[in-house]
């Protein structure tokens, strides 16, 4: 296509703009759109050129991110120029971020407002609230099946108060991250019931069929995302009297992106919650968005393009919010997401690092770095403006999802050492004092996931339960080990509630029959506020691990080269037991920080010339920035304490 032509069809959209949006003060709309609206033009007629009534679709398209700016608050258009001038903002170390469920944490938006000191306390200046839209009451999987994607659910707060929050967070320079369920809608949102009432308009907002002919047809490549609970990729519905696809749960009904009209709802629903405060929207389930038969529903191309339109309209209407991609799929599959491009994320700027902190579970397993080092050595690269979202725990299962490759390359069998995994996490091995819970059990492979709290999967919980004193400091030291590594990684780290005061498994779910079947919910639990004051009572656990990640945070802040520019450089040793990489400066090689992590029990060494960052005579120099002292060295041999760690920089 030429460029002319796309500016002439422009030039015709404009002309036929409503009255009542032509007339609103646009300049900054208008240069964004004259500079975005080649790619969308382009993009958009990818998807959907084909279809007769593709002008009119468009002409919607642009009037939805006209009316979107128009509605957008002065305060965040102002935001929106600050960041397109310091475009690489997202970048810097000063992050660190922490999810949370609103009510889990504390009851409601309102009660959320009065714990921000608490977040503050430890230094936690991004919050990422899991979502908090409208859904059925009973089974809702987590918020994530939203009945009403423009309200707040009742139980959480209203709107005004979300405003407030949002307000209150800026005013303290700290980012507001909301989830947007973009794969699927409750099959109790207004679009499925007009579909199940036999309105057509609506039901090709979803992939709905008479016969099982085509969901059979579909399922010989499409996998099971839940197996044992929620078996299958179709479900039949009564009323409507048709299947429709429901590839996560029977009450989630897929949206069909092949309509245009689903596309331009849900960007109206993106950009209405930008205009709502929203620094950072989560985007749920991305992988999923394009179905084809013949193909395993997942990571197609189509869906790549759905995000970078959905990437390119923001950026006309609020350029300063930034999309996090949720697709926990293969490492190769995973940077994708940040858009195929040489520097700019032309999709999402964030995504998930699920494979790092696999990765790290394998690590805290096997007490070896052996898988960890091959691991990261095969993460393509991501882009220089693009980050990823570090984290040890979140909302969801721990899915084994390493290559079987480099599993061989280091040194195991996969399907042994998956199996080898399992067994550890669950408490079934010997040397293992997890207590894990088994997640998606797919009972023709063996196959599974883990649940339960990251005290829990590290042994705090088994210490308490037994008193044993070492069991206790150990896992309180993994932990510790753990975040430092999140903290220096490159990206932003992203804690998860109650990790902070070491919270273990919360099986009260069992007792709720809309939760029983899901193990997820044991690490999603009630924060217990007499606990967590704790942190202020030394010799506590809840003060040990608060006190000390409270002082690792404001440290990693002050350190300039844990900002993610690609500044870093991972060392293979010839002690499997110790993970290393450094972060250096880009302009300047000689500012450079030595992490190094000692993922066994028993003190172990490094020899410094196998990372020949400094001279031997310049060892007597280093100093640890975590603690402030100097390290353990003998001539050339640094020593690191037991499950212990260096951020090591010359002083």
């Amino acid at each position: 296509m030429y460029e002319q032509i796309s500016h002439s069809l422009l030039n015709d959209i404009l002309n036929q703009i409503r009255p009542e949006i032509s007339k609103q003060d646009l300049r900054h709309f208008y240069t964004r759109l004259g500079g975005n609206f080649y790619v969308i033009h382009s993009l958009f007629e990818r998807l959907y050129g084909n279809r007769p009534d593709f002008h009119h679709q468009l002409q919607r398209l642009v009037e939805i991110m006209a009316r979107n700016y128009i509605n957008r608050p002065e305060e965040l258009k102002q935001l929106d120029l600050d960041r397109e001038k310091d475009y690489n903002w997202f970048l810097s170390q000063q992050w660190v971020g922490m999810a949370l469920y609103c009510d889990r944490f504390a009851n409601d938006l309102q009660g959320l407002r009065k714990h921000l000191n608490y977040l503050q306390e430890l230094g936690i200046n991004l919050v990422h609230i899991m979502p908090i839209m409208r859904c059925p009451e009973g089974s809702s999987d987590g918020g994530y099946a939203v009945s009403d994607f423009r309200d707040i659910d009742p139980h959480v707060g209203t709107l005004d108060v979300l405003h407030e929050l949002a307000n209150e967070m800026r005013k303290n320079d700290s980012l507001l991250v909301l989830d947007i369920v973009l794969n699927h809608t409750s099959n109790e949102h207004k679009w499925a019931q007009l579909a199940r009432s036999g309105d057509p308009f609506y039901q090709d907002y979803y992939y709905t069929f008479e016969t099982r002919n085509m969901p059979d047809t579909f399922e010989q490549n499409m996998p099971e995302i839940f197996p044992e609970t929620a078996p299958g990729n179709f479900t039949w519905d009564e009323e409507m009297g048709r299947w429709v696809m429901t590839v996560f749960h029977d009450y989630q009904w897929d949206l069909n992106y092949t309509n245009p009209s689903v596309f331009i709802e849900m960007l109206d629903i993106i950009l209405y919650w930008a205009n709502q405060g929203a620094d950072i929207l989560r985007l749920d389930a991305v992988a999923f968005l394009w179905k084809k038969i013949g193909s395993s529903c997942q990571n197609e191309e189509e869906a790549h393009i759905i995000l970078q339109l959905l990437k390119d309209c923001g950026q006309v209407t609020a350029p300063g919010v930034l999309f996090i991609a949720e697709a926990i799929v293969a490492p190769m599959e995973m940077v994708k997401y940040f858009g195929e491009d040489t520097i700019i994320a032309k999709e999402c700027e964030i995504a998930y690092n699920a494979t790092f902190m696999a990765l790290m579970w394998d690590a805290v397993a096997t007490k070896s770095a052996k898988l960890l080092n091959q691991g990261i050595k095969s993460l393509p690269a991501k882009l220089d403006r693009a980050t990823w979202l570090n984290y040890i725990r979140c909302h969801d299962d721990i899915g084994l999802g390493f290559d079987d490759a480099d599993i061989v390359m280091a040194g195991y069998e996969p399907s042994s050492h998956r199996k080898f995994l399992i067994d550890y996490f669950l408490g079934k091995y010997n040397d293992s004092h997890a207590r894990g819970i088994p997640f998606g059990i797919n009972e023709e492979t063996g196959d599974a996931r883990i649940s339960g709290t990251l005290a829990s999967l590290v042994g705090l919980q088994y210490a308490q339960e037994t008193g044993d004193e070492q069991a206790s400091d150990d896992a309180i030291k993994i932990i510790l080990l753990l975040h430092s590594l999140i903290l220096s990684f490159g990206g932003i780290p992203l804690l998860y509630y109650g990790d902070e005061i070491g919270t273990i498994n919360d099986l009260s779910y069992l007792k709720d029959p809309h939760k029983a079947d899901d193990s997820r919910w044991a690490h999603r639990p009630k924060i217990d506020w007499g606990k967590a004051e704790r942190r202020h009572t030394e010799g506590t656990v809840e003060y040990a691990i608060f006190n000390a990640l409270k002082r690792m945070i404001a440290v990693s802040k002050e350190i300039d080269v844990f900002a993610d520019y690609n500044n870093r450089r991972l060392f293979e040793v010839n002690n499997f037991h110790l993970f290393v990489y450094a972060r250096y400066d880009l302009k300047d090689r000689d500012k450079m920080v030595l992490v190094v992590a000692n993922l066994d029990g028993k003190p172990q060494s490094l020899n410094l010339k196998d990372v020949a960052l400094w001279p031997d005579s310049q060892y007597h120099r280093l100093i640890d920035l975590y603690t402030g002292q100097k390290p353990d060295i003998f001539k050339d041999t640094l020593v690191v304490p037991g499950f212990g760690y260096y951020w090591l920089s010359l002083i």
